[in-house]
């Protein structure tokens, strides 16, 4: 499990789910889901075209995404942001479909992409996942306080001068690129489970900003390393593994916070009311 090909499956998996994590945390915190899901199809349909006309995919996926996260930034300004998200999608999608059905490789292909193939990571796609990977780490760095204030209080934000739209149309960016190294690994429909189900589940545990940016990591760490040694052993495909520890860790932290929700009302309050009455 810890020798030959699989050592490059682990270390993309984990450079993956700490990128996933990270910006996941964020998307989760400024309700971005929509667009996290619109820009990995983007990505998917750069990737077949380049495959189409012969060059690396990694330029497609980093080009479509990159246009992606400008086109639904910029247009948001203008219009409703989920019309135009929404919009983007299914262009992004179409153009995919076009895309491929150009293919001789049409289904292995359209499985690669959309579920990635982790454990036929090559060697040689190890250092660009790295280099993607630090690169958006130390962007989401940069712009930490500015997405926090943005994402808590955009009216404070804006008083202090920070203009929202554009630190989102920034923070879309980085999604570009988390999904440009991100894609290739575990696909364009399963990178989306793994930046929402850990984020959605850490900050069901704790209300503090950097711990549940720490457990948001440490969520999507155990899910891609559970996910890997279960397709190992079972010979079924990784993303089942994924969307399965991804939605368990959200379930856990919702009955967490119920359960901690239930204990912080006090019993006496009814009563009390009950005698006022």
């Amino acid at each position: 499990m810890f020798t030959g090909f699989m050592v490059n499956a682990w270390q993309a998996g984990t450079i993956v789910a700490v990128v996933a994590g990270v910006v996941g945390f964020f998307v989760v915190l400024r309700g971005s889901a929509f667009p996290a899901h619109a820009i990995p199809n983007g990505a998917f349909a750069g990737a077949a075209g380049a495959n189409l006309m012969g060059i690396n995919p990694l330029v497609g996926l980093g080009v479509f995404s990159l246009f992606a996260a400008l086109g639904i930034g910029g247009l948001s300004r203008r219009g409703r942001p989920d019309a135009v998200t929404a919009l983007a999608l299914v262009m992004m999608l179409a153009l995919g479909a076009a895309f491929l059905s150009q293919s001789t490789q049409y289904e292995p292909e359209i499985f690669s992409l959309l579920f990635g193939e982790i454990l036929g990571v090559s060697t040689s796609q190890i250092l660009p996942v790295a280099i993607l990977g630090v690169v958006c780490i130390a962007c989401v760095a940069i712009l930490y306080r500015r997405l926090l204030l943005t994402s808590i209080a955009p009216e404070m934000a804006a008083a202090r001068g920070l203009r929202p739209q554009t630190i989102d149309t920034a923070f879309l960016v980085v999604v570009a690129m988390a999904t440009t190294m991100t894609v290739p690994v575990v696909g364009a429909l399963l990178i989306f489970t793994l930046m929402i189900g850990p984020p959605a589940a850490a900050r069901c545990f704790t209300s503090r900003t950097e711990r549940a940016l720490g457990l948001s990591v440490a969520f999507a760490l155990v899910t891609v390393w559970l996910a890997i040694a279960c397709s190992y052993t079972t010979n079924w495909p990784v993303g089942f593994f994924v969307s399965a520890f991804s939605m368990t860790f959200f379930l856990a932290g919702r009955v967490y916070r119920s359960v901690q929700t239930r204990r912080s009302v006090s019993p006496i309050a009814p009563v009390a009311a009950l005698a006022r009455g």
